[in-house]
């Protein structure tokens, strides 16, 4: 059948036309950018995964630069805390110097006092002076604050915790188990040795023995309990026990608190007669009440007492407890407190409302969503000579010339501790940094460099173009639309061909 008015080989051809063109427009299109989607005619789900996917990728983008400027941050606390240990060692070397009493001359201890004061004087700048961007990184800047401390709380540190901005956090303690000495009483049954035989040459003689040495004494047979208590604390420092009379007991106790402590007496040599007996302390408190007791002749070994760690549970976490110290280490809240031994404190069973942390703190938030899951707050306290010590022996600026604890005329004792002190705050703030660096920013890092691949690659697959798979393409549509246009050209003459039968 042929016609002219219609010519419907045409029309199919133009459509097919009009469609292959479409299609190689479509692939030189995809080509061009190198995205498969351009627009949400594409492909809608795809699209929208895609977008998804790519404000994920500009938030991890933001999370590693947040991420690497909190590890470069640490860096420079770190040096800035190496450089004052190496300073607290040279001024423990200088302590050591001046505890030579003869072959050092006056001078030469002032000379190593000037030192000293020139070290304080360093660590003080250090502490003011080290900051990153403009922000004091060592002066208590960065350090949380409280308010509302507890009177029975004699030291606390804080050294993370979680809240939203403008909220504060309530630190309760429940003391669950009380902080104990080691103790042992010395019974010796009057106000005086006897030791039973009358013999004035016999002696009572036995060895004591705490975390820090063992000595033995010997006491003649009249000797007042004052005088034995009296002749143990001449050598407190060298064996970590003290001792202290109550009737006719000597109480012999360690001088600090906590399982690590001990207070052993060795009684079994003792010979026949001798009138005593060590007594124990009851488990629950340090009292004498309800503790075994054993006589001096029955003794076959040493009786021994070991102290007893704080318990407490601190805002529902169970703490671990050294001393009068509970600590907790969680991901909301890592803290220190030391409780006094008045009542309320860490002897008496109970709550103690210990604090409140208003705010502050070192806050990092090193994910790809801001929120308070992603946000890290670690506590950097000031390192002032004036901070660095402890409440018990004192602080480095106590060290300093004219104050109590001068190197010349000082107690160079008490100077030794508080360097010990010192660098122990150092070290342990150093460990601090160096765990929050190594164990949260740089595998936090690593993780968002592994997510930020990953997310990459899954945005790629939906919309990139295979260029393989494209060219191809390009190349079908490329011979489909000539074939097009080739079958057009026919369709649009085969209606002449009605002219031969004219």
């Amino acid at each position: 059948m042929s016609r002219i008015n219609s010519n419907v080989s045409s029309l199919i051809s133009q459509r097919i036309l009009s469609q292959n063109n479409q299609n190689l427009t479509k692939s030189l299109e995809r080509l061009s950018t190198g995205f498969k989607i351009n627009r949400g005619s594409d492909n809608p789900a795809g699209l929208i995964a895609s977008e998804n996917l790519r404000a994920q990728k500009v938030a991890l983008d933001s999370a590693i630069g947040n991420a690497e400027r909190a590890d470069q941050i640490a860096n420079i606390m770190e040096g800035g805390l190496q450089e004052i240990s190496s300073l607290l060692q040279e001024v423990q070397g200088l302590i050591g110097q001046n505890g030579s009493e003869t072959g050092l001359s006056k001078e030469e201890k002032e000379a190593n006092q000037l030192q000293v004061d020139q070290i304080i004087q360093t660590i003080d700048r250090i502490a003011n002076t080290t900051t990153f961007n403009g922000a004091k990184l060592l002066n208590g800047t960065q350090d949380f604050r409280v308010k509302t401390v507890d009177a029975n709380v004699t030291d606390y540190q804080v050294n993370g915790a979680k809240f939203t901005k403008n909220a504060s956090v309530d630190v309760s303690v429940v003391v669950t188990q009380s902080a104990q000495h080691a103790g042992l009483f010395l019974n010796l049954s009057g106000a005086v040795v006897n030791t039973g035989g009358g013999d004035a040459t016999e002696r009572l003689t036995f060895e004591l023995a705490g975390t820090k040495g063992t000595r033995e004494f010997s006491f003649s047979s009249g000797t007042t309990i004052a005088s034995v208590a009296a002749a143990i604390n001449q050598f407190k420092e060298q064996l970590g026990v003290s001792a202290v009379t109550s009737g006719n007991l000597v109480e012999i106790k360690s001088t600090s608190f906590g399982s690590s402590e001990f207070v052993s007496v060795d009684l079994s040599n003792i010979a026949a007669g001798q009138v005593g007996s060590v007594d124990e302390q009851t488990a629950t408190n340090e009292a004498l009440a309800g503790g075994t007791s054993t006589a001096f002749t029955a003794m076959t070994a040493a009786i021994r007492d070991t102290g007893q760690d704080i318990g407490a549970v601190i805002n529902g976490i169970t703490a671990g407890g050294k001393g009068l110290t509970a600590s907790i280490a969680s991901d909301a809240l890592d803290l220190s407190l030391t409780l006094d031994t008045a009542a309320g404190g860490a002897q008496t069973l109970g709550t103690v409302a210990a604090f409140s942390i208003i705010g502050g703190g070192a806050s990092f938030n090193l994910g790809p969503e801001v929120n308070i899951s992603n946000q890290v707050r670690i506590g950097v306290g000031n390192i002032a000579s004036r901070n660095l010590g402890s409440v018990t022996n004192g602080f480095l600026d106590d060290l300093g010339t004219g104050q109590s604890v001068n190197i010349v005329s000082g107690n160079l004792d008490t100077a030794q501790k508080i360097i010990d002190d010192a660098i122990d705050d150092v070290t342990k703030l150093r460990g601090r940094i160096g765990s929050f660096q190594s164990n949260v920013v740089q595998s936090t890092l690593r993780l968002l460099n592994v997510s930020l691949e990953n997310t990459t690659a899954a945005e790629s697959i939906i919309r990139d173009t295979d260029f393989a798979k494209a060219t191809a393409e390009l190349t079908r549509n490329q011979i489909l639309v000539s074939a097009a246009t080739s079958g057009l050209q026919i369709a649009n003459a085969q209606p002449q061909s009605i002219l031969s039968l004219l």
